[in-house]
Parts: structure tokens; sequence; C-alpha cells
């Protein structure tokens, strides 16, 4: 909703709520948040909300650790399983140095910039995401188990599907948080659900898909369950993807909507997707973050060549069959542990720079690239197979230092080889991601 301060401050006030929620993300897009009385708005509008940054990882350094969050009044949401008297309300956050500057590691604020530079050459993005997760039995103390909360397939209906009621619970939650669900069903693996909401423009889907993640877990945990984004839980079982879908506009025209036919698209549409899948390798990284990560491609529909085509879901890139303004690419190899801000910014930069160079876009995999012979895969190039493998193509990249800045980038890679070489000093690889990420992510 579009609100002023004014607005928000007003909106607090008649609906009887007593707690406000700061959010914001760390570099890693781990939501993170403060909760202050109501009557600290007013301050936290007009001079922010003071944080130590160097608890933070990637954000700030001990002597220099104090950053202030200014609550985005349009980001107001009531949390509907909060109680109805003395309610708590959220916000996200900017983030801001002591002297007002903007802080270069805030994701929001990325992709506000990247937002911005593609509207001032003519064009919006328009990003949905859906996004998988497997629901979990927790023993006797709320701890999660590995222990599925049922053995149903893909769209099977209840006895068998026994999520059924939870996610008619988070549709409804979503609703009451002004998110709109578009559909839900099981999937795949045991225990695994989807719930799909309305595209937006991509701040907006940003923002909902990390208050649908915080969703979906509390509710689960209300109903004694452990929600799991985790791209591979179980090794013998589908993966959990973010499939994002991008589609782009110019004029208020879908560009991948050419006027010819179905199968063809404007040139605008096709450089764009050549743009994304020039730079994919270089992206990985950030759309793929976990050792887990590298597990699930290549398997259960989850990509693992840079190829596209119309409707086959082996692809990386598919255009799913759709009419009018729906028409979008489909990049099906992100997972649901990445941050969506920077995640995003870097698919839409990435696009815009296919846009500005006119890249052409290879011809189209018409066949399973599941089933194909050995001679025709060896044609085309692949994802990066682990997550070191990806922070090199990463650390080569002359693409990423235009589009994130210097110190985040740096971060973000030192961090995240920390954690590679922590892995890989590990006796027991399947322990350390278990005890690493099962209950986190």
């Amino acid at each position: 909703m579009e609100l002023t301060a004014a607005d928000a401050m007003e909106f607090i006030r008649d609906n009887d709520v007593k707690f406000i929620r700061l959010a914001f993300c760390d570099i890693f897009g781990t939501l993170k948040n403060c909760a202050v009385m109501a009557d600290e708005l007013p301050r936290a509008f007009a001079d922010g909300f003071g944080f130590d940054a160097s608890s933070v990882p990637g954000f700030a350094s001990i002597d220099q650790s104090d950053m202030l969050l200014f609550p985005d009044p349009s980001t107001l949401a009531l949390l509907p399983w909060r109680p109805q008297q003395g309610r708590v309300a959220r916000f996200y956050c900017d983030i801001r140095y002591p002297d007002g500057r903007p802080f270069e590691g805030d994701g929001r604020r990325l992709l506000k910039k990247t937002v911005e530079m593609t509207r001032e050459k003519g064009y919006t993005c328009r990003v949905g995401a859906e996004c998988e997760f497997y629901l979990f039995e927790t023993d006797e103390r709320g701890n999660p188990t590995c222990r599925p909360q049922d053995e149903a397939g893909f769209m099977d209906v209840a006895p068998l599907d026994r999520g059924e009621n939870v996610r008619r619970e988070i549709c409804l939650a979503l609703e009451e948080l002004g998110i709109a669900p578009v559909s839900s069903h099981h999937e795949l693996g045991p225990g695994q659900n989807e719930v799909d909401f309305k595209y937006a423009e991509a701040l907006e889907t940003a923002d909902n898909l990390i208050t649908f993640k915080m969703a979906v877990k509390t509710i689960a945990s209300l109903n004694g369950l452990h929600a799991s984004f985790l791209p591979k839980p179980l090794p013998c079982q589908g993966g959990s993807g973010l499939h994002v879908n991008l589609s782009l506009l110019r004029e208020g025209h879908n560009l991948f909507r050419s006027g010819r036919e179905p199968a063809e698209h404007s040139s605008e549409a096709e450089s764009f997707i050549a743009g994304i899948l020039n730079r994919v390798k270089e992206m990985t990284a950030f759309l793929n973050p976990l050792t887990n990560s590298y597990r699930r491609f290549g398997a259960f529909e989850a990509p693992l060549y840079i190829a596209w085509s119309h409707q086959n879901r082996s692809e990386l890139v598919r255009i799913p069959a759709a009419s009018g303004e729906n028409l979008r690419m489909e990049l099906r190899s992100p997972d649901p542990t990445c941050n969506p801000y920077l995640a995003f910014s870097l698919l839409i930069a990435a696009g815009m720079e296919g846009i500005e160079r006119n890249q052409p876009l290879s011809p189209a995999s018409n066949f399973d690239l599941n089933a194909a012979d050995e001679s025709r895969l060896q044609e085309l190039d692949s994802l990066p197979s682990s997550l070191i493998e990806a922070l090199e193509a990463a650390k080569k990249s002359t693409f990423l230092p235009q589009v994130l800045p210097a110190d985040t980038l740096a971060k973000y890679l030192r961090l995240k080889r920390e954690e590679w070489q922590q892995y890989q000093q590990s006796q027991d690889k399947d322990t350390f991601e278990s005890a690493r990420y099962f209950g986190r992510f």
C-alpha cells in the first residue's frame, strides 16, 4: 500500500498496534528485526533506530558499528498470527549510516537503484516467484526431524496430502499481509509443497518473498511442523527451487508478447534472455548460495545445462505456455535460500546488458536434456557444479562489480569461501549441512 509516515502512524493508532517490528535482511537475505513500542515509531521515521551492525554478518566492523533503521511506510503490515489486542505491525527498513548516508550493503536500496536504472531506460520488469518447501515433523521438544509430514506426491489430495490445511492457513495469512496468493498444491517430494503468489514489480516481489518465507515458517511452527526451504533436504527426493518469472514492459507493453506467433518474441525480449544466459554462471553464487544448493542440479527437473526452450522443464530458461500479458521467461536454477534483493538486481541488470549490447539469443534446445545423448550435451555449457566453482566464476566476473558495491561483493565472497572451507574440512559433509543449514533454512 502507498502510505506516508503520517498515514502509517494514524493506522497504528487506529488499530490498537502496540509493537512495531523494524525488519531488514543481511547480505545473505536472512531476515532480522528489532521490536520497538509503537510510541517509538515517530522517532524511528524522523531519526532512525540504531542497531549494532557489527553483529550482522557482512555489514560493518566493530569500530564503525552504528547504523540506523528507517522504516519504509509503504511496507506496513499487521502480523496475523500475533494477538488481536495489542497488535504487532512490521515495516521493512532502509539502512543508513549515522551521518545519513545510505548503507551500500542494503539489498533493498540496491534493488531500488536497479529498478530505477531500468525505468530510466524506458523499461519495467515484473517478477514472479514460485517457491517450494518441505514440511517436516518435529520431536517432543519442538526440534525439527528429517521425517516428512506425509508421503504424498505431485498434486495429490487429502488424506494422502497432509499439508492441505497448512497451505490453506498460509494463503489466508498472505491475504491478511497484503499478498495475493494464486495457487497452492503438493509437490513431487514427500512433505513437499508449493504456494505461489501474484507477480509484481521487482522490489515488491522481493519484499513479498521474504514475508512469504516468514509466514510459512511461522504457520508451520504453529502446527507443530518445521518448514524447510533447503534446496535438497532429502538426498533421493526432489529439491526445492525458486523459479523466477520475468516479464519486460516498455510503455506498458509486454515485450514477450510480439503480436506474432505464440513461439515468437520481440528482439528485445530475446536479448534480455540472452543477457541472463550469458551471465548466469557468474551470478550462480548469489542464486544458489549454499553447498547444499548444488546437490539439486541435474535431477527432478532442476536444470544443469545453460539452455532455453518453450515449455521444456529440463531447461535453465523456459517460456511457459501462456498468453497475452502473462507471457514471460522462467529461470529455473535459483533456490529459496538466495537473497532476493541481490538476485533480482543481478538478473535485471544482466537482462538489460543483453538489450544494450543487442545480444542474439541462441537457438532453442527443444529436447529433454535429462534423457539426451551425451554427444548433444557436450555442445552445451553447464552451471557450476559446486559452491567453490560458483565462487571462482564470481571472482573472475567483470559483470558483478558493475552491479554490486565493491565492499558488499568482497564480503559476500569472503564469507562464502570460508563456508566452503569449513565444509571441505568436515569429515561428514551430510552432518555439516544438517547442522549448519537444516534448522536455519
